[in-house]
């Protein structure tokens, strides 16, 4: 049946797989049970999500015990399963740690709830969370492949002369990874200052919109008309831009009107006093009416309403400016942004 064994080796096949079918049901059932404990950090369908690697670093490891123990009569089979082994147990062990950090943060970040108002604390775990994730994701990638290919000695020895002849060559990759470098770091920095945080409102280059993902090299902003901009980590370390939810969502949001010196201020006011009484868009922090400039044509009025968060600030905002412009045009229509022409001294003529 396999003709690289003889009868004995046949039969120590069979137990392998054996002994591999039974401690794989062992693994599976034991991970199983402490998935059900609801007291352990691992979930419940723990077992089902790292089934495949598990299956592949225990048979690497039986085909690893079998080469050692000279199950195999042919010296090429060596040659072929001793490094088939090998990066079994590398690529499964690294899919496994892989799997389980991911799981775990997953597990971790039940606590924190991003769709409440008061969402800060949960943002900032979040942001640090998911930025640690891709870096020490990479780190373990990179071991990885470091391992594997020291686990074979032609591979090691070509290494090792190449990096002793590429003295000109690294400096020169050097100055050109300098960028890819600083994007790396600012990455880093971002998860530990969080000069931005997922799900903060920001404007950048122009563009108002949301942090929707923080990655280990670039953010992607959401932008309010479902757009994405995409920027590189350096620009947030770099270049300011502006942050509405630093350190609280809520935020004040204001109205510019322009009337007439004849409009009755005190009565915009009162309205506006009326128009919030009952809005539950607004979050009862801050109203305030103001005349904030004037010039030889039009009186500037600032209204400052405050809101629980910038969305809803821009809707508040959009109400109170529709619901002013339209009692002054009922009420005061006389007070709307008018030019005046005196003929008192050059009457026109008649």
């Amino acid at each position: 049946m396999f003709y690289f064994l003889d009868l004995n080796t046949s039969q120590y096949l069979i137990i392998g797989i054996l002994i591999l079918m039974a401690s794989f049901a062992a693994a599976f059932f034991l991970l199983s049970q402490i998935g059900r404990d609801p007291r352990n950090i691992l979930p419940v369908d723990f077992a089902q999500k790292v089934w495949l690697p598990l299956l592949v670093f225990l048979a690497s490891l039986l085909l690893k015990v079998a080469l050692i123990s000279k199950v195999f009569v042919f010296e090429y089979t060596y040659d072929i399963l001793g490094p088939t082994s090998t990066l079994g147990i590398i690529i499964s062990t690294t899919w496994l740690i892989i799997l389980t950090l991911k799981i775990l943060k997953n597990r971790m970040l039940r606590r924190y709830d991003v769709n409440t108002s008061d969402n800060l604390k949960a943002r900032k775990i979040y942001t640090q969370f998911a930025v640690l994730e891709n870096i020490i994701i990479f780190i373990i990638v990179i071991l990885a492949i470091g391992i594997a290919l020291m686990s074979f000695e032609s591979i090691r020895s070509v290494g090792v002369s190449v990096l002793t002849s590429a003295g000109i060559a690294g400096i020169i990759i050097g100055f050109s990874a300098q960028k890819a470098i600083g994007t790396l770091l600012a990455g880093i920095q971002i998860a530990f200052t969080q000069p931005i945080r997922l799900q903060d409102a920001v404007i950048v280059e122009g563009e108002w919109g949301w942090i929707e993902e923080i990655a280990l090299t670039y953010v992607v902003i959401k932008i309010w008309d479902k757009r994405r901009l995409v920027v590189p980590s350096t620009y947030f370390i770099d270049t300011p831009f502006q942050n509405w939810t630093k350190n609280s969502a809520d935020i004040l949001g204001t109205v510019f009107l322009y009337t007439d010196y004849t409009v009755p201020v005190d009565s915009i006011r009162e309205e506006l006093d009326r128009l919030l009484e009952d809005n539950p868009l607004w979050d009862r922090q801050a109203k305030v009416v103001q005349v904030t400039d004037a010039t030889e044509r039009t009186m500037e009025i600032r209204v400052l309403v405050s809101a629980k968060d910038s969305p809803t600030a821009f809707d508040l905002r959009v109400h109170i400016r529709e619901k002013l412009i339209d009692f002054i045009k009922k009420n005061y229509p006389d007070s709307l942004p008018k030019s005046r022409v005196d003929f008192s001294k050059n009457p026109p003529p008649e």
